[in-house]
């Protein structure tokens, strides 16, 4: 997540970059939903089209891991959106109670950390060993071994 992270912290700022001169945004509350909106869409255009080609993101090339359907088929487009969506569940959740709650943003740091801890810790629960956002996508990660030299 890390790694992915670093490749994701490129495509933010130029798609921000990119938002911000096209509209001529020169304040950051001007038009913040609608950015939101557009990053979330790169993003899900990045995610899918490396799932849907390939089955890897770089650095999914790196660990050697690899998305597929359940039948170890390539993921259709409809697939890789699902579980696109079903991703965000690492997030959205605890994130979502910081303006229903009113809680602190220290609160909601910690809060999202517990989740996120408890939503990897949910894969021992799963007897193929899958996170919940695979299983409800109908996805899963497989290792691809090299080839031989």
């Amino acid at each position: 997540m890390l790694y992915e992270g670093v490749i994701l912290f490129g495509i933010v700022f130029v798609a921000g970059y990119l938002f911000s001169t096209l509209t001529q945004q020169r304040n950051g509350l001007t038009h913040h939903n609608l950015l939101m909106a557009w990053i979330g869409f790169v993003l899900a255009v990045y995610f899918v089209y490396f799932w849907t080609h390939g089955g890897q993101t770089l650095p999914m090339k790196t660990w050697r891991l690899k998305v597929v359907d359940a039948r170890g088929a390539p993921v259709s487009i409809t697939r890789a959106i699902a579980r696109y969506v079903f991703a965000w569940l690492w997030f959205l959740p605890p994130l979502a109670l910081h303006p229903l709650l009113k809680l602190s943003v220290p609160a909601t740091l910690v809060v999202t950390a517990v989740w996120i801890v408890l939503w990897a810790t949910a894969v021992w629960l799963d007897p193929a060993r899958q996170f919940l956002h695979d299983r409800l996508a109908g996805t899963r990660i497989v290792g691809v071994v090299p080839p031989a030299a």
